[in-house]
C-alpha cells in the first residue's frame, strides 16, 4: 500500500464513518479500485480506531462523564447499594450497554455471513441503495421529541439491532442508528449523540478482535502509511461529525440519499457490463 492510497482511504474513512454513506462500503470499493489485497484487515481496523478517536475528542466532556459514572455505578454494586441509575449519564450508560448486546450477538452469530458480503461489489452497491431509501423515509417520518427521560430500554435494543444490521458493507452504521433513534421518537440531538456513543463499544470491541486476528495471522505491520491514514481518519472525522450535526439540524439528512443511489447504480451498471 502506497502513502497516497493510505491518505485517500483515511480521508474516505473519516468522512464515511460519520456521514450516513457507509464507511465499510466505501473502503471495500476503494480497496478494490486500488487493487489492495495485503494487510487490509489491520489497516481497516486502524482506520476505524481513528474514527473512535474522533468521537472521544469531539465529545470528550460527555465521554469522560460516561466513564466516571459507569465506574461509580459499578462501585455502588460492590458496596451493596444496588444498581443505582440516578442521573442521566448512568441511564445513558445502561442504554449503551443494552443497545450493544444485539450488535454483539449479531456480529458473533452472523460473522461468516457478513464477512462473505465483503467479497461482493454488487451486494455493497445494493446495500448503498437501500441505505439511501432508509435515509429518505426516515427524514419524512421522524418528528421525535424524546429526551433522556423518555428514552426507553426497548428503544436502545431496536437501535442496537439496526447497528448490527449495519455490519453489512454498504449499510451505514451512523445512518441506521440515527434513523433508528429518530423512528423510536428521540429528538435529533439525542439520536445523534446516542448513535456516536453506541459506536464506541462496537468499534473498540471490533478493533481488539481484529487486531488479535491480524497479529496472530502475521498481517499486522505498523508502517508509515497506516499511521498517517489513521491520523487523517481522526482529523477528517472531527469535521464530518460537525457537518452531520449541521445537516440534521437543517433536516437535510435525505440529501445523502441521492449520492448513495447514484453511486450504487453506477457500480451495478459498471459491473454488469464488465
Amino acid at each position: 500500500m502506497t502513502l497516497f492510497q493510505a491518505i485517500i482511504l483515511g480521508i474516505f474513512q473519516g468522512i464515511s464513518e460519520f456521514l450516513p454513506i457507509s464507511s465499510s462500503g466505501h473502503l471495500v470499493l476503494l480497496q478494490s479500485f486500488f487493487g489492495i489485497t495485503e494487510g487490509t484487515v489491520f489497516f481497516t481496523v486502524m482506520l476505524h480506531f481513528g474514527s473512535l478517536a474522533s468521537i472521544i475528542i469531539f465529545y470528550h466532556k460527555d465521554v469522560y462523564k460516561l466513564v466516571v459514572e459507569f465506574f461509580k455505578m459499578i462501585g455502588d454494586l460492590f458496596k451493596g447499594k444496588g444498581l443505582r441509575v440516578n442521573n442521566e449519564y448512568r441511564k445513558l450508560d445502561m442504554l449503551l450497554i443494552i443497545g450493544s448486546i444485539p450488535t454483539a450477538l449479531m456480529g458473533f452469530l452472523l460473522k461468516d455471513f457478513f464477512e462473505g458480503l465483503y467479497s461482493s461489489i454488487i451486494s455493497v452497491a445494493i446495500a448503498l441503495i437501500v441505505t439511501g431509501f432508509i435515509l429518505m423515509i426516515s427524514e419524512k417520518m421522524a418528528t421525535g421529541k424524546k429526551n433522556i427521560t423518555g428514552f426507553k430500554y426497548i428503544d436502545a435494543i431496536i437501535i442496537g439491532i439496526l447497528q448490527g444490521v449495519a455490519i453489512t458493507p454498504g449499510i451505514s452504521r451512523s445512518g441506521s442508528t440515527i434513523v433508528g433513534g429518530l423512528l423510536v421518537g428521540l429528538n435529533k440531538e439525542l439520536a445523534t449523540k446516542f448513535s456516536f456513543f453506541l459506536a464506541l463499544p462496537s468499534i473498540f470491541g471490533a478493533t481488539l478482535l481484529k487486531i488479535g486476528e491480524a497479529f496472530s495471522g502475521g498481517g499486522a505491520v505498523l508502517n508509515a502509511p497506516i499511521i498517517i491514514g489513521t491520523v487523517i481518519s481522526t482529523i477528517v472525522g472531527l469535521f464530518a461529525i460537525q457537518f452531520l450535526i449541521t445537516m440534521l439540524k437543517k433536516g437535510k439528512l435525505y440529501y445523502f440519499s441521492f449520492y448513495l443511489w447514484i453511486l450504487g447504480g453506477v457500480i451495478i451498471v459498471l459491473n454488469l457490463f464488465k
